[in-house]
């Protein structure tokens, strides 16, 4: 926000180095920019944070000023003399959408001459870097820029019919604007109209149709209340920006919207004379009231560290604009002004006292009281998972949560919903990707895609080791209702199938030493069939790994081969052990034992290995498969060769060969009769 020193000087008498004037503004939250010699004048760049909408205008630094250095603050009187006719007879206003336009006012001045501005008024506007164009224009100008309040000047001439409509923009509508620029609306979109087409962009830019010219005489001087979030989209979807937009975005005062229309009408009665109607259209809701807020004066002890007498805090809150409701020994009660929409509780008004008290008052070796807290379930979870990944020898990553449509379709295995399409699609990140990606606008439904154009980058830069990470959200789409927001682990390696499934393996052992990965069939087409599966834990479906096929490959331009695993957070956190046990390890030694047997080429190894644990018992310590062969022409078609091996350990004594041997034999022959598998010497 750029402020002229010497307009600022009209509000409130600031006998004090410029210098000193942006210390103290920056130490109560509005930063310093830096500041800059205009003629004779300093314009002050001032860092203006989203919470403070109020200073976006010369009157909300004002008033912030006005406070700090204890200075009467000096508002413009804004009463125009009305002599004309009634508004009512002159035109009228509807709102058909009440949801984007909270409400809209309406003066109409007659006979207003159009000619250039008063030196005084184009020095202040260029001092902060407005162009001057006539006067009407830069009194409206003029006024954004003193309260923050956006204005619009129509030629009421130019107005199809008497009536001035707020609406919902139609499907395909065009709409061209004062920059001659045309522009497509969509629904949702707020225009102003009247009888035969959109004349105004609501909050955001004016139209070319109907915008003063050197031949206007009677306008027709709107301020209203948009709604933020309509506002912001609209903007973001047509890549239209404007000092008005800016404002709307953040929200702008109630109260402020009658107030700058008065204040317009007496400037330009005062510059470009003509009548003024009397009355003021204003249709939509009335203004709010304001829930008082109750300060606890031990409250700022406790977390500022000070005390600060009862009278200068009760002093620093009346200036800012609070109205003063109740006060006692032990609290005050106030209602906050309707520029402050973000002073709402309590702790709004604790810093609401430090800062304009002043933090440098808080010495450094002050005490404040704190209490314990601890990790949330989920933060400790993660720990666990990082610490897994990271000392098997992966690097974490961070990646975007829009990616391009192409890569959102390769691959999505938590559901087959189409993915949401963002309004404001992302380019950058895409400056190494293959052209025929296209721009980043959709929101992801796996990790995987991300992390394999990771991968890839890696790859061109001749990174020898890519291990990679992530744990991130996904966006799952549910018919008309928000997205499900997933936790999602992804991994991608360089490593085999069975490598990264043992990365898995760990990883859930850390969280659970008894659960058991179980792995079934699935089917997607950027994993190949006979080396990826359906990770399972508890007969819950915890997520999916395989490795890459050629056009998967191929697909995200990566030279190697690589899998990928993905995982849900929650299946995970449903297992794990938050309590470490500790387990006395046996002083015995174990025996280890491998068998190979041929099976059905359908069985897979986690029915096979399910088999085994319930048959080897409570001994049983580690169960290990280690390759798959098949040879037709020895076992026959549709036949395949399982060979694993087994650890056997007692925690009481030493087990003997025959103890060993017999439990095998029992694996062999649960095997043989469910599966009907065959024994190898």
């Amino acid at each position: 926000m750029l402020i002229s020193w010497n307009w600022l000087q009209e509000y409130v008498a600031l006998d004090l180095e410029p210098a000193e004037v942006e210390r103290r503004l920056m130490m109560a939250g509005l930063n310093h920019e830096g500041t800059e010699q205009v003629g004779d004048d300093l314009t002050i760049d001032l860092e203006v944070t989203s919470n403070r909408p109020d200073c976006l205008g010369h009157l909300g630094v004002a008033r912030e000023a006005a406070v700090l250095f204890s200075r009467e603050l000096n508002l413009p009187a804004a009463a125009p003399n009305e002599r004309g006719p009634s508004i009512s007879e002159l035109t009228k206003v509807r709102i058909d959408c009440p949801e984007l336009c909270y409400r809209y006012t309406a003066r109409v001045i007659r006979g207003a001459r159009i000619g250039p501005s008063p030196a005084w008024l184009a020095k202040r506007l260029n001092s902060i870097g407005v162009a001057t164009v006539s006067n009407v224009v830069d009194i409206s100008n003029y006024v954004l820029m003193e309260c923050g309040q956006p204005l619009h000047t129509f030629d009421l001439n130019k107005l199809a019919g008497p009536e001035i409509i707020v609406r919902e923009a139609e499907p395909g509508e065009v709409f061209t604007a004062i920059d001659h620029r045309t522009y497509s609306l969509e629904p949702g979109m707020c225009v102003i109209a009247d009888a035969h087409r959109s004349v105004a962009l609501g909050g955001v830019m004016g139209g070319r149709d109907t915008e003063v010219s050197n031949e206007t005489t009677d306008l027709l001087i709107e301020s209203a209340e948009f709604a933020p979030l309509s506002i912001r989209t609209t903007s973001r979807k047509l890549n239209l920006h404007s000092s008005s937009s800016y404002r709307f975005e953040r929200g702008t005062d109630p109260v402020g919207v009658d107030w700058a229309s008065r204040r317009c009408c007496e400037l330009l009665l005062e510059l470009a004379g003509g009548e003024l109607a009397q009355g003021v259209i204003d249709m939509g809701r009335g203004i709010a009231s304001r829930e008082p807020v109750v300060l606890r004066l031990s409250q700022l002890k406790r977390i500022l560290g000070i005390e600060i007498p009862a009278p200068e805090v009760r002093r620093i809150l009346t200036a800012l604009g609070n109205e003063e409701v109740h006060a006692d020994l032990g609290s005050v009660t106030v209602i906050p002004p309707s520029w402050r929409r973000d002073l709402t509780r309590e702790i709004d008004l604790v810093e609401e006292v430090a800062r304009i008290h002043g933090y440098q008052e808080i010495p450094e070796d002050t005490s404040v009281a704190m209490w314990p807290s601890h990790r949330s379930d989920q933060d400790r979870i993660l720990g666990q998972i990082r610490s897994v990944l990271t000392a098997a020898g992966f690097d974490e990553a961070m990646t975007a949560s829009i990616i391009p449509q192409e890569w959102s379709r390769a691959f999505s295995p938590w559901t087959g919903a189409d993915p949401i399409v963002s309004n404001t699609p992302m380019k950058g990140i895409l400056a190494d990707s293959p052209k025929e990606l296209g721009q980043a606008d959709t929101v992801r439904r796996s990790l995987v895609p991300s992390l394999l154009d990771a991968r890839r980058y890696n790859e061109s830069v001749s990174n020898p080791i890519i291990e990679l990470f992530e744990i991130a959200k996904v966006y799952l789409p549910i018919d008309d209702k928000l997205p499900v927001e997933q936790w999602t682990i992804s991994v991608t390696s360089g490593e085999d199938y069975y490598t990264v499934k043992g990365v898995i393996e760990s990883l859930i052992r850390a969280l659970n030493r008894d659960a058991v990965l179980e792995v079934g069939t699935t089917e997607q087409e950027l994993l190949q069939p006979d080396k990826s599966g359906e990770l399972q834990l508890n007969g819950r479906r915890l997520g999916f790994l395989g490795e890459l096929t050629a056009d998967g490959l191929r697909a995200f331009g990566l030279r190697a081969g690589t899998t990928v695993g993905e995982l849900k957070l929650d299946a995970l956190q449903e297992i794990a052990v938050l309590i470490p046990r500790y387990a006395v390890p046996s002083p015995y030694p174990a025996m280890s034992r491998d068998l190979n047997l041929i099976v059905d080429e359908r069985l897979t190894w986690t029915e096979l290995a399910a088999t085994v644990r319930a048959a080897a018992g409570r001994w049983l310590e580690t169960l290990d498969y280690q390759d798959v062969y098949r040879d037709a022409e020895k076992d026959g078609a549709g036949k395949k060769r399982l060979l694993f091996s087994f650890k056997l350990r007692s925690g009481e004594r030493t087990l003997t060969r025959e103890e060993a041997d017999a439990i095998r034999d029992a694996i062999v022959t649960a095997c043989q009769q469910q599966h009907a598998a065959q024994l190898l010497a």
